[in-house]
């Protein structure tokens, strides 16, 4: 494969940012003007909400239970064994339930979305919607857009909830802990800042994963081959950029609300 050179490689780099940004700003832009494809927004919000409800459920209950195990066990050593529930109540709902709910429905929806729009690409479907005076953004797009950043929402609390269930699981019956006390110490160490950090966070991540597999999808080239490349990197960079967007949002927050 030959390499291109530090200039070039650097133009593309900020011709890609330029045309995601474009397409961010338009499916945005469409949001608000008419038409409006609310048939399509329906089905996607069923397809990424209620198809993803297996994945966020099991690795929120898994999650809470392994850091309830983990926490114990270093508490433990510090005779606090009984702030079991605090620890694994905010964690899951300022960290662990945002990020990995967002890393999930990446996993399964940016991917689903990338291959899908990618095979109407090299199909020439994208081309004939045009010709027939659709807009493809406002009729692809846009109700992904809609459908990921609303779902993703309603996903995190479901994962908060499992995760402080699946905790509360090992505490009572593994560590032997009181179970009221466990809710108790995790619901007041809840302050009105964590709560909007953790409801904030799925909100950019759902924004995320909506625009970074559209834009792969409707940038394939190079056929079949060209739609796993753009699966591929879908999949990558929305995952990076949840992570990296997960950091700006959890400083800022620190920056507000002082925790």
């Amino acid at each position: 494969m030959k390499l291109a050179s530090p200039d070039t490689y650097a133009k593309r780099l900020v011709a890609s940012v330029q045309d995601y940004a474009l397409l961010a700003g338009q499916a945005i832009r469409n949001i608000f003007t008419r038409p409006f494809y609310s048939t399509d927004t329906i089905a996607q919000m069923d397809y990424i909400g209620v198809g993803s409800l297996p994945i966020v459920i099991l690795t929120g209950f898994f999650t809470g239970c392994v850091l309830a195990l983990q926490s114990a066990t270093s508490l433990k050593e510090f005779g606090a064994i009984e702030m079991t529930g605090r620890l694994v109540t905010l964690s899951m709902v300022k960290e662990l339930g945002p990020v990995l709910t967002g890393l999930m429905v990446s996993g399964r929806n940016a991917s689903g979305m990338a291959s899908e729009l990618g095979s109407m690409k090299v199909t020439e479907q994208i081309d004939a919607m045009r010709a027939l005076g659709t807009d493809p953004i406002r009729k692809l797009v846009t109700p992904r857009l809609i459908a990921t950043v609303a779902m993703l929402f309603f996903l995190t609390i479901l994962s908060d909830a499992c995760g402080i269930l699946g905790g509360s699981v090992v505490s009572i019956v593994l560590l032997k802990l009181n179970g009221s006390a466990f809710f108790h110490t995790g619901y007041m160490s809840l302050r009105y800042g964590d709560v909007i950090e953790g409801l904030t966070k799925p909100l950019f991540s759902g924004f995320i994963v909506a625009t970074i597999g559209c834009y792969y999808g409707l940038r394939t080239t190079g056929g079949t081959r060209g739609v796993g490349k753009s699966t591929t990197q879908a999949v990558v960079a929305s995952s990076v950029l949840i992570i990296l967007c997960d950091f700006i949002v959890t400083q800022m927050m620190i920056d507000i609300f002082g925790r």
